[in-house]
């Protein structure tokens, strides 16, 4: 075999690696992913409610 064949190869050799490497860790980004992006109205703070003052107990008549 000449040097020439063994050189392109190796090269298509590592290509290939490379390529697989890159479907592998793409394929893994994909699984990983959050399902769906939260709305920007979501992610908003909910509005603070004051709590109410409870009546009182006996009413004061005059």
């Amino acid at each position: 075999m000449s040097l020439t064949m063994i050189i392109t190869l190796m090269v298509g050799a590592w290509l290939l690696a490379a390529a697989c490497l890159l479907w592998g860790m793409l394929r893994i980004a994909r699984r990983h992913r959050p399902a769906a992006a939260p709305s920007p109205r979501s992610m908003a703070p909910a509005p603070v409610k004051k709590p109410r003052r409870p009546a009182p107990a006996v009413a004061n008549a005059h």
